[in-house]
């Protein structure tokens, strides 16, 4: 039975971009995938299909190959048909090479004079390390503080129970494959060249499961959720990522898994602004206070209050630095500072009394005593003026 073309297969046009494509897989792998239609061979066999599809085409050099010979671009019985002539079989050579993109074809060409113990090497070891994967968390300003262990659901691929991780159903196990004899590699004649390939039988593995694990399909591995201990570090910072090892995706037949990196972010602070280890607030301070001197009361992000002097005269955008009231400073003992800024608030609905007060004490107070600042802007005004007449 002739096989389906490849963007048929995704639903793609033939000028689809890699992201089109990526899309397309992904929607179609969720549809289809063996653990969300348990027992139904049509949708493994469509879940294989799309996985064949994809694998090609989301390669930019097998994608060309494809493009070009179609699926006798990966055949190998068309590889081992070169060796017939330097003729009809170098087209047929050509195609055999192309299945694994340049880097296979150059490794097939001198597979004999380079690497090739290396390929034997890694035949037989069916096993495949899990991918690392990655969790965004958002946390309190409060929590990077103080620090805390915490908890995390991450649904991940995990080692089969049913089959233990090896990929075979219980009583049965993988065996040496018939085609490599367990190494993992094929040698074939080329034309002038007795060149190396892997093993399209069993993917390079050496070994094949006859009989493959009823849950997981072989692959040692399904998806499900778990739950991760976190702990979090006092002092940590906005984007810091946590490594938690061997928590990503369990690897394929027994494989090691990869890593977890949970990135951090922190939720703005309706109070205080961070910068680095040191902390920063605008309070709003009665014109009076500024005036007259007094004190203030912060809050602090350790849950206190604390004084601030206010010296009379304070002006506006003034900042009181409180020595080790910041955050903590991470792996240290040590925290930063926090910075107060006042901002001077002026007095609104006031009475008819205050009104008279207030104008009372600008006819007795000359500008230049009471508010130097202004005075003397009004007098680099005038001078610039002046300068621009004359």
């Amino acid at each position: 039975m002739a096989k389906k073309d490849y963007y048929q297969t995704l639903g793609v046009d033939k000028k689809a971009t890699a992201e089109d494509l990526k899309k397309a897989y992904r929607k179609l792998a969720m549809q289809y995938h063996p653990d969300k239609n348990p027992n139904n061979k049509e949708a493994e066999q469509k879940f294989k299909e799309l996985s064949e599809a994809y694998e090609v085409l989301k390669d930019d050099q097998k994608r060309a190959a494809y493009d070009r010979f179609g699926h006798g671009a990966f055949d190998p019985a068309m590889g081992r048909g070169a060796g017939a002539g330097a003729g009809a079989g170098g087209m047929g050579g050509f195609q055999g090479f192309a299945g694994g993109g340049f880097s296979d074809i150059f490794e097939e060409m001198f597979g004999d004079f380079m690497g090739q113990q290396q390929a034997r090497g890694r035949g037989g070891d069916s096993s495949r390390r899990g991918a690392d994967i990655s969790h965004e968390m958002e946390i309190s300003l409060e929590d990077a503080f103080q620090g805390r262990e915490t908890t995390i659901k991450v649904a991940t691929w995990q080692g089969c129970v049913a089959c233990g991780g090896n990929g075979a159903e219980k009583g049965t196990k993988a065996e040496v494959c018939d085609s490599c004899r367990g190494v993992g590699r094929i040698r074939a004649q080329q034309g002038f060249f007795t060149v190396e390939r892997t093993c399209p039988t069993c993917g390079g593995a050496g070994q094949t499961v006859k009989t493959p694990c009823h849950i997981c399909g072989g692959s040692g591995r399904n998806r499900r959720e778990k739950q991760l201990s976190v702990a979090i570090p006092a002092g940590i910072e906005d984007g810091t990522r946590i490594r938690l090892a061997g928590e990503g995706e369990a690897g394929t037949r027994s494989g090691p898994a990869g890593d977890l990196y949970v990135f951090m972010s922190i939720r703005p602070h309706r109070f205080f602004q961070r910068e680095a280890s040191n902390l920063f607030c605008r309070v709003p301070v009665p014109m009076t206070t500024v005036a007259l001197g007094g004190t203030i009361e912060v809050p602090t992000i350790d849950g206190k209050r604390m004084k601030v002097t206010i010296p009379p005269g304070t002006q506006s955008g003034q900042q009181f630095r409180l020595k080790g009231k910041g955050m903590t400073i991470l792996r240290s003992p040590n925290r930063g500072d926090l910075f107060v800024e006042v901002q001077v608030e002026t007095p609104v609905n006031l009475t008819k009394k205050q009104k008279e007060l207030l104008q009372q004490f600008a006819s007795d107070s000359p500008d230049d005593k009471t508010s130097p600042q202004s005075s003397g802007f009004l007098a680099k005004v005038r001078e610039l003026l002046q300068d621009l007449k004359d």
